[in-house]
């Protein structure tokens, strides 16, 4: 049995409802889309047949309109040759194609009524059918950020990522002890009286070089300037 069983429960249906109800809502949906849609071919088809039907109706009726004009003229050439018994026989078989063509009539009214709900039915059922199609839409767009959104958090809150954080700790660890061990060999090595004394005769040394380097190059300005006064 499909989700609606017949035509009237699709066009009273709430979808919303229906949806509500399924645990699967993306699988109901599909269902209910495929549901109105085997049930608008089934009410194409039964409209269809009454059109036939009524084709069918209206060229017995304009025979039978033709039968009726014809028996009518008999009558009237019966008349006209005196034979009242050819006429009255010819006027009977009129009154019963008049008969059967005012039953007809009243079928092919019926039909027509049927026909106009058929149509009401159609229009119902396509206007159901795009809803439950925007409702597809909308649910699959929303199941695909959903999804998205749940690789994002399995990406982000995964063991590859924590295992990546430990490495890195692991790391500032090995940075820290390093460190440490540098720190801890500088420790107590304070300078030497011959260490600061070494170092200050070194520096005075510099200071010696340096001054004799300045004397130098002024000495050599100033014999320029001697030779370019000469």
């Amino acid at each position: 049995m499909g989700i609606f069983s017949r035509l009237t429960d699709i066009i009273n249906s709430n979808i919303n409802d229906v949806l509500d109800r399924a645990e699967d809502p993306e699988k109901m949906i599909r269902l209910v889309i495929q549901e109105m849609e085997d049930t608008l071919v089934e009410v194409r088809s039964s409209a269809a047949k009454t059109i036939a039907d009524q084709k069918d109706m209206r060229r017995q009726l304009k025979r039978m309109s033709d039968a009726t004009s014809s028996w009518e003229e008999k009558a009237e050439l019966a008349i006209s040759k005196g034979r009242d018994d050819l006429a009255k026989g010819a006027l009977v078989e009129k009154a019963k194609v008049a008969q059967m063509a005012k039953a007809l009539e009243d079928e092919l009214t019926l039909l027509d009524d049927a026909l106009g709900k058929h149509e009401e039915d159609i229009v119902k059922l396509e206007a159901k059918l795009r809803e439950a199609k925007a409702k597809q839409a909308a649910i699959l767009a929303r199941a695909e950020t959903a999804t998205n959104r749940l690789k994002i958090r399995q990406h982000v809150y995964s063991s590859r990522v924590d295992d990546a954080f430990a490495r890195f700790e692991r790391v500032e660890r090995r940075v820290d002890a390093t460190e440490g061990r540098i720190e801890a060999l500088d420790m107590g090595r304070g300078k030497s009286l011959d260490q600061e004394l070494a170092e200050l005769e070194a520096e005075e040394s510099v200071t010696a070089e340096l001054e004799a380097l300045k004397a130098k190059l002024n000495k050599g300005k100033d014999d320029a300037k001697d030779e370019k006064s000469k």
